[in-house]
């Protein structure tokens, strides 16, 4: 998941991530030659999607130059010769998303039985490079030479197109969690207090409730200054009080477990009834750009990087034979302020539950 090709290059090209664990079982494209959690069941109108297809290709454990592509690497530093291999293999990687900055839309195998589309899919998800574009994902030829070049020779081509389609649909189903969190804190924690004390239930209408309430006061504050009332727009990123969030960034990380994926891994040991010990089959880290409100900051300045943390689990599939994905996202505890927001969301929702405030909330109608 979260494959991304991206032409913008910073200059500074960090590390690639660690060695590959063995994914869940049913998953074929793992198999070598030898939250808030939100589920996902992917979309049965391809139908060469057949059950437990995982859009997952795992990293190299250790990326050499026959395995990335031909990109130009910078000339070996005469005073620092212990690292000019470590430079001219990672400058070939993406810094952005940690993959060759391009890869071959030529069939590239003898594996390969068919001929397969070359057309990249534009996602939802914009780039924060400041060009207003979104990130692409891979095509079906990309996908499958990449897995070549990871060894999975065992890749079936017929079935690489329902991988990419599975593997676009759980991104943009993370990008959608993350916009449900942006939505909630980005205005501050006061704000995100007011959406999640009534619980999750009653999450999206408290947001509505919110914008509603921001829309009529920008109205009389137009009016007031004698300007045309703007027609109403969904939400206040439409507005542009809030520039919308952008990934900046990302990087797969399937072989480091989070502090909550190894708690619930062993909570399903303790409570196999209640909670499952089969671990994510991936991780990944997003950084997101979070822009403040509109007069809140001087103009020109930097964003807010915000990291999200993204577990991605197998459920059982459907009974048609799809399968079933679930995805936690939630920010990563890297200031007071993040560790807050999930503490709000979470804790709302559990006294909301355990307070009763469905029945309250009840017998108030009743008593009107």
């Amino acid at each position: 998941m979260g494959w991304f090709w991206a032409d913008a290059v910073p200059p500074a090209a960090p590390v690639a991530s660690k060695a590959e664990k063995g994914p869940p079982l049913g998953c074929p494209m793992h198999r070598s030659s030898s939250s808030s959690s939100s589920s996902l069941s992917a979309p049965s109108t391809s139908p060469a999607l057949s059950p437990g297809s995982c859009p997952y290709v795992p990293p190299d454990t250790t990326p050499t130059r026959s395995a990335l592509s031909p990109a130009t690497s910078t000339s070996p530093d005469p005073a620092h010769p212990t690292n000019t291999t470590a430079t001219s293999t990672f400058s070939k990687l993406n810094p952005l998303n940690y993959m060759p900055h391009s890869l071959s839309q030529s069939r590239e195998s003898e594996h390969q039985s068919i001929d397969l589309p070359v057309d990249r899919e534009i996602s939802s998800i914009p780039k924060g490079d400041g060009t207003g574009s979104n990130w692409e994902y891979p095509s079906p030829q990309q996908m499958y030479n990449a897995m070549l070049r990871k060894g999975f020779t065992d890749t079936p081509a017929e079935h690489v197109e329902s991988m990419v389609a599975v593997h676009n649909f759980l991104n943009e189903g993370a990008w959608a969690e993350i916009i449900g969190w942006e939505r909630r804190f980005a205005r501050g924690l006061a704000e995100g207090w007011k959406v999640c004390r009534r619980g999750e239930e009653n999450s999206m209408t408290e947001m509505a409730r919110a914008e509603l309430e921001r829309i009529k006061r920008i109205r009389q504050q137009e009016v007031a200054q004698t300007q045309a009332t703007p027609a109403a727009a969904p939400n206040a990123w439409d507005r542009g009080e809030i520039p919308p969030p952008q990934l900046l960034r990302f990087r797969g990380r399937p072989n480091d477990f989070t502090p909550k994926a190894k708690l619930l891994q062993i909570l399903g040991w303790v409570y196999p009834s209640r909670f499952s010990s089969d671990p994510p089959f991936d991780r990944h880290d997003w950084v997101v750009a979070r822009y403040p409100p509109t007069g809140t900051s001087s103009p020109g300045s930097p964003p807010q990087e915000v990291r999200y943390v993204i577990d991605y689990y197998a459920g059982p599939p459907e009974p048609n034979g799809d399968p079933v994905f679930y995805l936690d996202v939630r920010p990563a505890v890297d200031s007071p302020k993040l560790a807050a927001e999930r503490l709000i969301r979470w804790g709302g929702d559990v006294w909301w539950r355990a307070s009763g405030g469905a029945v309250r909330e009840e017998a108030k109608e009743q008593g009107r």
